[in-house]
């Protein structure tokens, strides 16, 4: 196959970046698309030009790090899965690809296709914990857990805070990725005790970190790689409400609702 790459150059987080033009003669369908771009970098390196930046690790579909935009949809064109489960056969000989950064306030682009997610660990920071003492594991059976509550709370743990929820929402909104990770908490017995201050300190970091509001526009499901459900975002809202009704409050004595809207 060959293709022709438009891919966001930049050089820094200062700096003004470009898309610049590059041929990719011989590229393999059986090729993944982060393989496909190491050929590409090969290529650059060997003819003294700066090769291209971007995130990876496990190459698996497990760690989140592959965060590209391709041909305008997160993760490109197929669903349920990281870019680096992309393979080229999704694509045509001939084709022009765009690769772009994700691009929201809260994802400042560092080089290249690389951008800092670290305000979504903060997130998780604010909130995403359950305080319990230490120890040898307790019995299985002591503190007997729902099988569909257990189902529900697997579900929201499989989000990999990879950013396709927020690089796909024109708001730039992460409420699915906020609301799983309080989720998957919150359906266990053990997260009870901090349910209402969780979601509270949460969707307070979120709103500080500058990521925008839900408007139930569905693009964050649409190209989520492990398909969490909206529901998550319906529960989120549910416990804030209550959260408020009860009094509690985000560290510094901020309210709790602030930009939250969310699906119902």
């Amino acid at each position: 196959m060959k293709l022709t790459l438009k891919v966001w150059r930049q050089k820094n987080s200062t700096t003004p970046g470009e898309f610049k033009t590059y041929d990719a003669p011989h590229v393999s369908p059986d090729m993944s698309f982060l393989e496909m771009l190491d050929v590409v970098n090969q290529d650059l390196i060997m003819g003294g030009e700066d090769p291209i930046a971007f995130d990876h690790d496990c190459r698996e579909g497990i760690c989140g790090m592959c965060s590209l935009m391709i041909d305008g949809v997160a993760h490109g064109p197929k669903q349920a899965i990281t870019t680096c489960q992309l393979h080229m056969r999704s694509f045509k000989d001939g084709d022009t690809v765009t690769i772009e950064p994700w691009r929201a306030l809260p994802f400042p682009v560092l080089k290249d296709l690389v951008t800092d997610r670290s305000s979504m660990d903060r997130i998780i920071q604010a909130g995403g914990y359950i305080s319990v003492s230490t120890g040898s594991a307790v019995d299985a059976n002591s503190l007997p857990v729902p099988k569909p509550d257990a189902d529900r709370s697997m579900d929201a743990a499989a989000c990999i805070a990879c950013g396709a929820c927020v690089a796909a929402c024109p708001n730039g909104s992460a409420m699915l990725f906020t609301a799983a990770k309080i989720a998957h908490l919150g359906f266990l017995p053990q997260g009870q005790a901090e349910r209402h201050q969780r979601v509270v300190n949460m969707v307070a970091q979120q709103d500080d970190e500058g990521f925008g509001s839900c408007t139930n526009i569905g693009e964050c499901v649409a190209v989520c790689p492990k398909e969490i459900s909206m529901d998550t975002i319906s529960r989120l809202n549910r416990d804030l409400i209550s959260a408020t009704l009860r009094g509690y409050e985000a560290p510094g004595g901020v309210g709790p609702v602030k930009k939250t809207q969310a699906a119902s």
